[in-house]
């Protein structure tokens, strides 16, 4: 019997500025393990799409520290479970407001403890399912994306967008480092690679790869 996975998408207000964050729900059917990334907000509506789905959630992963992303997450863990995972280099993010924007753009300053640090190279199991880690810096130094070589997709947080790059004007940012991060760690990975990104519609890495042909790495 073939294995399925189940792949679904939540479009989610974010805790600070008036964006859309992408969240993702990642299940193996056999097992019913299940992975979140990037719970923004209205952990309610996530818990109950885990719910209808029969998950059993093993990790919450966040892209980076940014508090469009991680807004719901230490919520989401104290009702549904799983562990808080994210890359080494974003860890201390979490924690500091003024890092995470939280301080900045919110008038309630949040920060989350993640249970584990993950570094690039690594691999996440749910169930049949295999996650390669990407370390992706640029928009944060700790910026990270996941990649499913079986399922030939990769979830990018804001390193990489539909015909455009993550915000590199903000705390542990750099420009030299996103673009280094796009050209030679994501548009590396097969043409038909799906790109879901932290905002705005899937793309391909076969469409992103145009714009990128005559952009050489530099300062702002």
């Amino acid at each position: 019997m073939m294995k399925k996975m189940i792949l679904k998408q939540l479009k989610l207000p974010a805790y600070i500025g008036a964006i859309i964050t992408n969240c993702y729900i990642i299940q193996d059917e056999e097992t019913k393990e299940a992975m979140v990334i990037d719970p923004a907000s209205e952990e309610d509506k996530i818990i109950e799409l885990l719910h209808i789905l029969g998950a059993n959630l093993k990790y919450i992963y966040l892209t980076h520290c940014h508090g469009d992303h991680i807004g719901g997450a230490s919520q989401l863990k104290e009702k549904a479970g799983g562990k808080i995972l994210i890359h080494s280099e974003d860890y201390e993010g979490l924690g500091n407001p003024d890092i995470n924007l939280t301080g900045i753009m919110s008038e309630k300053p949040i920060t989350v403890q993640a249970d584990s640090r993950v570094n690039d190279g690594d691999a996440l199991h749910i169930g049949n399912l295999e996650f390669k880690v990407i370390h992706t810096p640029g928009h944060t130094k700790g910026g990270s994306s996941l990649y499913c070589e079986k399922e030939k997709f990769v979830f990018t947080g804001d390193t990489l967008f539909k015909g455009m790059w993550g915000r590199t004007d903000l705390p542990t940012s750099s420009f030299e480092d996103i673009m280094n991060s796009i050209t030679k760690k994501l548009l590396v990975l097969p043409s038909d690679t799906i790109v879901y990104p932290g905002h705005g519609i899937i793309t391909k890495i076969e469409e992103e790869e145009p714009i990128y042909y005559n952009l050489e790495p530099g300062e702002e």
